[in-house]
């Protein structure tokens, strides 16, 4: 017996180390070589690929052909199977890679046709913009070439153990110019608040749903300011106010109309906005999607040459959405002009944010209405358009499902774009109209987006990535076509600037932000606004410029950008950090971004401290807020208990009266609402409606939020105040896109990080959103943060969320989420010296054959 339990042990010991060393195996099997030589096809001259101890890699060519080929080689080796499921979701084919629960993303991404615009962009590339991004996919494909799935990366491994082994299609043009479709569905504005508004009307009067929506604080500025505006045809940031005439378009300004059909097809947004919810937030969704940007001159820092900070904010994955990297030609000139350094999109050639030898920009989402839903009278296979029977246009569309399935729709589409309500099985729904002078009918919602219409965006990065002054960086901003985004610039000749770019409508009637009847013609979009209508600014007498999705402009300017922007708050704190202090270093920046000051707890705490509550055990939360800064940092007690009140008092104040599912996020805009109402105690919002016999009061809602934020923190925390923290409540989960929520422990485990207790929180500069309706956990994140000193550019910082490399327990697939999370900062080296410097492993690339 002894020696049948010393061979069993044998054996089982020798199972463990096989299996132990099949999945080390396994998992290092697509860790990419980088240091070395490699002789690849495709090559002109020799590449150099000098990578620094995070993995960062700095790429050198004397040629910009080989430059962005090797651009594409080294996004393979680090991240391909993020690109390819990118590029699986923005074809409308992920179910192929995943199975049957990706079927509805793919249908909509279908219906939208992200992938059939992709191609036709493609053949509106001029000839160079077009050579560079066959070069990049050439070193894409150069590195994928002859491998298998689980030879570049551990997915693929994971998944063929589920299915047939998967060898990747070749990386195409399209593939990269797909995915700036998916980065402008993310950012394209206001179609949520759109449907939202609408869907609200089902419990409440189109008046009240716009108490939802207040104005723009007054006391809150705005990017370009107050007196701005467009002047024959131009803007004019000066104001000249001796123009007798200040506005001299040579298009028709919009009519303003109210709301009419708020309670029309509820069902059928309904369908829309649950196949806009099937689809993955590839950037993020809701109130935590924003950025912060601002830019400082000379006479404002300590240096005496403008400073630049940034840091967008998305949705977490692992990894994460950036990829940093430096592009040089050894030699600048008229074939080989780049000399650039920044964060890229894995997929996508070229550096979107960051800056060149002699220019720095950065990016903040401007909330632009690109987007309407236009409601549609649908009969059979056609649908009206002023007293006609236009037809529908139809397409098929096939779907093939990992496992051999296949599934097929037909996509519609009227003028105004393709039907979304037919993506949501139970169309027999759709609302039936009863406002007052509307025809009872049934609607369909169509969509129509900027997006839709080919427009390579593609060019201006590569634009800006060789622009070298203001001129240049407006001329690549003017190519910007979507989706629109607040650019902020800065150079070494001491100049700082603002352009707002991208394709916005002008419409007939309206200002986008309710569904419009697409029957009567009143509601088309009769042009775009000119480029050089758009606002800028040019080094402002006040020396800075702040963006952080406000409002762009005041309500001067003639044209509507957008209705649904922040609110304001993170902007003004920014500008109040600024004007606190005479000169600012690259130090007191970073110090900036992170700043957890909650201007919402400013305005409500004195409120909350002012209600009296009964009992030693609720005065003891209610307690913590006294003598409180109003920062969130991840250890306050404080913090805490101010954000499950405020949990609460949005619960109590509008849940009874909002429709299921259109309850408050809390954000910046509720920050805005509830400001609104704190000065009115008795308004109707604070009454409970579902309490018979009794109206409440402001400080009645406010009780009973804080009796029940104690009652909360107590189970979730401690019954000692002591012991409560806001980081243990707000916690980052990074999780992989794919096999990151797949159920099994052990898969989940590979691939997933965290937690992270984090501060911040939506609406502060430090801008950890979460989703009130959800609970505390952080939904969006300043996904990289960067800031970049005109006066040296060695001197500049940068950090992203995870690492560089998307091959779990590679040594950078997590080595800087540990700093972001201490919102600690790298050194970038830009000069050939300081690379040099840093390098650790230098990858040679030679050609295999050489080439004329």
């Amino acid at each position: 017996m002894r020696r049948i339990l010393i061979v069993l042990a044998v054996l089982l010991s020798a199972v463990l180390i096989a299996g132990s060393v099949f999945a080390f195996v396994t998992v290092r099997k697509s860790f990419p070589d980088t240091s070395g030589e490699v002789r690849v096809n495709a090559l002109r001259s020799e590449v150099t690929v000098q990578r620094d101890d995070k993995g960062i890699p700095q790429i050198y060519a004397d040629n910009s052909e080989d430059l962005f080929f090797a651009q594409g080689y080294v996004h393979a080796q680090d991240r391909f199977f993020e690109m390819d499921f990118r590029r699986h979701v923005t074809s409308g084919r992920l179910a192929e890679l995943v199975g049957d629960g990706a079927l509805d993303t793919d249908k909509y991404v279908r219906t939208l046709g992200w992938r059939r615009v992709a191609e036709k962009e493609v053949e509106l590339l001029d000839p160079e913009t077009k050579m560079l991004v066959e070069a990049y996919s050439r070193g894409v494909n150069s590195y994928i070439n002859d491998k298998s799935g689980s030879e570049l990366s551990l997915e693929y491994a994971i998944l063929g153990l589920t299915g047939p082994d998967y060898r990747p299609a070749a990386w195409t043009p399209a593939d990269s110019l797909a995915w700036v479709k998916a980065m402008a569905w993310d950012l394209r504005s206001n179609m949520s608040d759109e449907i939202t508004r609408a869907l609200s009307t089902k419990d409440l009067s189109p008046q009240r749903v716009e108490e939802l929506y207040p104005d723009y604080p007054k006391d809150h500025d705005t990017i370009v300011g107050e007196d701005a505006n467009v002047y024959a045809g131009a803007f004019d940031q000066d104001g000249c106010q001796d123009t007798v005439d200040p506005v001299t378009l040579l298009i028709p300004l919009p009519r303003c109309t109210a709301p009419g059909l708020a309670r029309s097809a509820v069902a059928s947004l309904k369908s829309a906005q649950s196949g806009a919810n099937a689809l993955p937030a590839l950037l993020g969704i809701g109130d935590g999607i924003g950025s912060n940007s601002w830019v400082v001159d000379g006479d404002h820092s300590v240096t005496g040459k403008p400073i630049l900070a940034n840091d967008p904010h998305l949705a977490p994955s692992m990894p994460g959405i950036w990829y940093q990297v430096g592009l040089h030609c050894r030699t600048v000139s008229e074939e080989c002009p780049y000399d650039v350094a920044g964060f890229s999109f894995s997929g996508m050639p070229g550096v979107v944010v960051g800056h060149n030898k002699r220019v720095a920009w950065g990016v903040t989402t401007m909330y632009a209405d690109v987007a309407d839903l236009y409601l549609e009278k649908v009969s059979g296979d056609t649908y009206e358009f002023k007293g006609k029977k236009l037809p529908i246009e139809t397409r098929r569309e096939t779907f093939k499902v990992a496992g051999g399935k296949t599934e097929h729709i037909t996509v519609r589409s009227t003028r105004h774009g393709p039907i979304l309500s037919d993506l949501d099985d139970d169309i027999e729904d759709v609302g039936t109209s009863k406002t007052k002078g509307v025809p009872e009918s049934t609607y369909e919602v169509a969509l129509r987006w900027t997006a839709l219409t080919p427009r390579p965006t593609i060019k201006a990065v590569f634009a800006l990535d060789k622009a070298q002054n203001w001129d240049d960086f407006r001329a690549a901003a003017k190519l910007f076509t979507i989706p629109s985004q607040n650019l902020v610039y800065a150079d070494v000749d001491g100049n700082i600037g603002y352009q707002a770019p991208g394709v916005i409508p002008i419409r007939e009637q309206g200002d986008g932000r309710w569904p419009v009847p697409g029957w009567t013609g009143e509601h088309e979009w009769i042009d775009t606004i000119p480029f050089e209508a758009l606002p800028s600014v040019y080094n402002p007498d006040e020396g800075f410029i702040v963006t952080a999705n406000n409002k762009v402009i005041g309500d001067q300017y003639p044209l509507v950008l957008g209705a649904d922007t922040a609110d304001g708050y993170r902007s003004q704190r920014i500008r109040d950090l600024i004007e606190a202090k005479t000169k600012l270093s690259v130090s007191d920046m970073t110090t900036m971004q992170m700043d957890t000051y909650s201007p919402n707890a400013e305005q409500l705490v004195p409120l909350l401290l002012d209600v009296k509550l009964d009992g030693r055990y609720y005065r003891q939360g209610q307690a913590t807020l006294e003598k409180w800064d109003y920062k969130q940092t991840a250890d306050s007690a404080a913090a805490a208990y101010f954000n499950v009140v405020w949990r609460n008092l949005l619960k109590l104040t509008f849940d009874d009266e909002l429709p299921k599912g259109q309850g408050p996020e809390g954000g910046e805009r509720w920050f805005n609402v509830v400001g609104s109402i704190l000065d009115k105690p008795r308004s109707q919002w604070w009454d409970d409606v579902t309490t018979n016999g009794r109206i409440e009061s402001r400080d009645d809602i406010l009780a009973e939020a804080m009796r029940d934020a104690r009652d909360e923190l107590t189970m979730l925390q401690s019954r000692h105040t002591s012991e409560w923290s806001w980081g243990r409540l707000h916690k980052l989960e990074l999780v992989n896109p794919t096999l990151g929520d797949s159920g099994i422990g052990v898969i989940e485990a590979l691939f997933n990080r965290g937690p992270f207790h984090l501060a911040g929180g939506g609406g502060l500069v430090d801008a950890t959103a979460w989703d009130a309706t959800e609970g505390y956990e952080v939904i969006a994140v300043p996904s990289m943060r960067m800031v970049i000193d005109l006066d040296n550019l060695d001197r500049s910082r940068w950090i992203q969320l995870t690492g560089n490399s998307g091959h779990a327990f590679q040594k950078h697939y997590l080595d800087q989420a540990p700093l972001w999370a201490e919102g600690k900062t790298l050194p970038w080296a830009f000069s050939p010296k300081a690379v040099k410097s840093a390098t650790e492993d230098t990858l040679t690339m030679k050609p295999s054959v050489p080439r004329g």
